[in-house]
């Protein structure tokens, strides 16, 4: 049964997002690359808001509870913002990035525009995320050991692999609208995703009242999802044609 849960459960949290890097990352070594680095910035962000966090508990009193709550919603909401801020460094250091290749390019175009980056820059910080969410559940369900036995919720596990997944998703679709508006200087888009993001984070309070915080992170998902696919150049004219290729049987062509 524990071999059950792990396997089940890692291919919840992280099938969907393992099937968007082997279509669309894994063939090209630039973007690997890219996906790797914006990884990296995403686990500097969370190094340095957990020794923020961890200095701020050792310097405060263990035996008040209201206090360490305090600290604990501080910790979420200051790591929230570190992300964002590690997530405009990383843009900008792509852009320089594209100014270089450009200047190698010998048909002064870059090979791999900034929509493309912000996509695998948003996968790369929603894997690293997710693989933190998870590694030590994945390793507990291994056993030994019986989840709920003590009258908890037994879909503890389950609960969680779902919301690993939702936040590799929503690092993906806030990645394209953050770049994008920090591409067209539209500042309200940055401060949406950050928004968002406190939001999706607040939700995780509400547990072990999962329904709480899974339907909403869901439902803001699908909304960033729309969002991304519209400001990537996607359209519902696009979407119908797509779809109703797929109920024909036949393959889109390109330029139709």
């Amino acid at each position: 049964m524990t071999l059950a849960v792990f396997f089940g459960c890692t291919f919840i949290a992280f099938g969907p997002a393992f099937g968007l890097f082997i279509f669309t990352i894994a063939r090209d070594p630039l973007r690997i690359i890219i996906l790797i680095a914006g990884a990296f910035f995403w686990l500097v962000s969370l190094l340095l808001s957990s020794l923020i966090w961890f200095i701020a508990v050792k310097a405060s009193n263990p035996q008040d509870e209201r206090l360490q709550k305090g600290l604990l919603i501080f910790g979420v909401m200051f790591s929230v913002l570190l992300q964002e801020a590690f997530r405009f460094l990383y843009y900008k250091l792509l852009r320089k990035a594209i100014e270089g290749l450009v200047a190698l390019s010998e048909d002064g175009y870059s090979p791999i525009s900034i929509q493309q980056m912000a996509y695998v820059a948003g996968v790369g910080f929603g894997l690293m995320s997710g693989a933190f969410s998870m590694i030590n559940l994945l390793a507990d369900a291994l056993g030994p050991g019986t989840v709920g036995i003590h009258g908890d919720s037994q879909l503890y596990f389950l609960t969680s692999a779902f919301m690993t997944m939702v936040l590799i998703f929503l690092h993906t679709f806030w990645g394209i609208i953050f770049f994008h508006g920090c591409e067209h200087r539209r500042w309200w888009e940055i401060a949406a995703v950050v928004i968002m993001h406190l939001t999706v984070s607040g939700l995780s309070f509400c547990n072990p009242m999962y329904v709480g915080s899974l339907v909403p992170s869901y439902l803001l998902m699908a909304a960033a999802a729309a969002w991304a696919y519209l400001l990537s150049g996607g359209s519902v004219q696009n979407l119908q044609r797509f779809l109703l290729c797929l109920q024909s049987g036949a393959s889109p062509q390109p330029g139709s």
